[in-house]
This record gives structure tokens, C-alpha cells and sequence, in this order.
């Protein structure tokens, strides 16, 4: 059972200026992952626009992610959707073309009660060999993972792990605390990744490593070498970035980014545009200023 660890970039999914998939972009941008010393690859999450795809299109990336790993590096899908039915579906699709493990965000619009989660996700675990990752993000979903639904759900053996995006550090110690130091609790929140590993954490699901995979990638691997110093470098060198997160819809900003950094990702799914004209002028001084030697 592959148990999550170190910093898995949540890479954006390219696509043409039709928006229409871009998979020979991808593949690249998975061989370049590959290539960079992230712990593993993450697709088909927040950055990765899972939400404007369709069901043929996200098992498209998953096919084009996994062939082009071949098992060089673990690979994490994004194969939560609002309904139990559907998520268990992409999650057994997932194992299939062999995926390390998958997450499940929250279910998304309807309220859903504790229960109801703890329903969802056993379901979905049941359904699964591999290991099953829960994704916390409630500003975006409406429905939070409380702490008692965590303890009752780490008790399932393959789910193995927690993404918390709550922003919120004393949630995601809570979480530690629920479950112990054998349960992977990993940080949503790129600001908030060397904290976690301080506190018990295991690393981070970057949106940034998009961006930046090998300096991404040390924040752990100085801190399990002891250097911590070297890794709050890191960490602190990437507010710059973060701050300009709050330009626009973050997913938006940093697949902007990285198309200004070279990377042949193309344009977001309308309606998020962005408004670009601002966002090259901020994003290209930021760019310029911080990260003129970083990868």
C-alpha cells in the first residue's frame, strides 16, 4: 500500500486555445516531474481544472499521466465527484490503469452531514484496493472533514492519508492529533508545508510545484536532513507568489505562470479567464525578482 510522503506537485492540466486537452503538453509536463526530485505526481486536483472536465476527459488525463510515469514515480488521481456512484466509478477506473492511490474530495454544492461523508468514503474505499487520500477543502466544497469523522475513517485500512486545504493549521493539528503519526496528513496550503512537517506532518500537495518542483521538493528534503534553516528559506521565498494567488482564481494564477515561465499549458476553461493583462505585468515582476534562479 503506498502511504503518501514529500511534495507532490497538483499539476494544472494543459490545453489548446480551443480549451480543448492538450495530452502531448501533459505528457511533458509529467516527464518533467519525472525528471525533477518531487516524491510523486498528483493530477486531476483543484489545479488540475477536474472540475470543468468530463468524465471521458479525466480518465484521458489519468491514461496519458500513467503511461508517461510507467511507475517511475507514484502517481495520485483526483477521482472525487458530488455523487458516491460516480466517484466510486473513476476511482476503480483509476486502479485499473494503475494509479498509487486516490483522492477524494469532499462532495461539492449539497450539504452533506458527517455521516453521510463517513457513508461516502467507506463506500468508496470498499471499492478500491489502492490507497485512498481525503481532500479537505471546505471554502471550496461547503463541506468540511471534521476530526471525529477523520479518527472514525482512518480506522479503514486503505484509507491512508488526509489533504487539508482548509488553511487553517490548528485544523490540520487537530488532525494530527486524531490520528496519530501512522495516518499521512499532508498540506493544501503551500504556505503552510514546512509547519506541517514540524508538527508530525508527512509533506505537501503543491499547487506551486507546478512552478518550481525541485525547490518545492527540498522544502522536505532539508528538512529530513536536518537543515531546516535551508528549508525555511524555501518557505519563505515563495509568498511572493502566494500573495499574488489573490489576483484571481488561484488554479488560474499559477497555470498563467507557469505559461509565463515557458510551459506550453494554455488558457484556463471560461468562465475563469482571468484578467491577464494585469496579472503578466504582477506575475513577470514577481517571477523576475525571486525566482530568476530557481527551476
Amino acid at each position: 500500500m503506498y502511504y503518501p510522503f514529500g511534495i507532490l506537485p497538483a499539476m494544472i492540466t494543459p490545453m489548446h486555445e480551443d480549451e480543448s486537452l492538450n495530452l502531448p503538453a501533459l505528457r511533458a509536463q509529467t516527464r518533467r516531474f519525472l525528471n525533477s526530485r518531487v516524491h510523486g505526481l498528483f493530477c486531476l486536483g483543484t489545479n488540475g481544472e477536474f472540475y470543468v472536465l468530463s468524465k471521458e476527459e479525466k480518465i484521458e488525463v489519468m491514461k496519458t499521466v500513467l503511461d508517461e510515469a510507467a511507475g517511475e514515480k507514484p502517481v495520485c488521481v483526483g477521482a472525487g465527484c458530488v455523487t458516491t456512484r460516480e466517484t466510486v466509478e473513476l476511482a476503480q477506473t483509476a486502479q485499473r490503469l494503475g494509479a498509487s492511490a486516490v483522492s477524494i474530495i469532499t462532495p461539492y454544492f449539497g450539504q452533506a452531514g458527517q455521516q453521510e461523508l463517513v457513508n461516502h468514503y467507506r463506500s468508496v474505499a470498499s471499492s478500491v484496493d489502492i490507497g485512498v487520500i481525503l481532500y479537505n477543502i471546505p471554502a471550496r466544497t461547503g463541506n468540511a472533514i471534521t476530526c471525529k469523522t477523520l479518527e472514525n475513517l482512518a480506522a479503514v485500512p486503505n484509507i491512508v492519508a488526509i489533504k487539508d486545504s482548509s488553511g487553517n493549521f490548528d485544523n490540520m493539528l487537530q488532525y494530527l492529533e486524531a490520528t496519530g503519526r501512522e495516518f499521512a496528513v499532508l498540506s493544501g496550503n503551500d504556505s503552510l508545508i514546512l509547519s506541517a512537517l514540524q508538527a508530525g506532518g508527512v509533506g505537501g500537495i503543491a499547487g506551486t510545484g507546478n512552478l518550481f518542483p525541485n525547490k518545492m521538493a527540498d522544502i522536505y528534503n532539508y528538512f529530513q536532513a536536518g537543515d531546516v534553516k535551508a528549508a525555511a528559506a524555501i518557505q519563505d521565498g515563495i509568498r511572493p507568489m502566494r500573495n499574488c494567488l489573490s489576483l484571481g482564481n488561484p488554479n488560474s494564477v499559477i497555470k498563467r505562470a507557469a505559461h509565463l515561465l515557458g510551459h506550453e499549458v494554455g488558457p484556463v476553461r471560461r468562465p475563469f479567464e482571468g484578467d491577464y493583462g494585469q496579472w503578466d505585468t504582477v506575475l513577470t515582476d514577481c517571477l523576475n525578482a525571486y525566482y530568476s534562479d530557481w527551476n
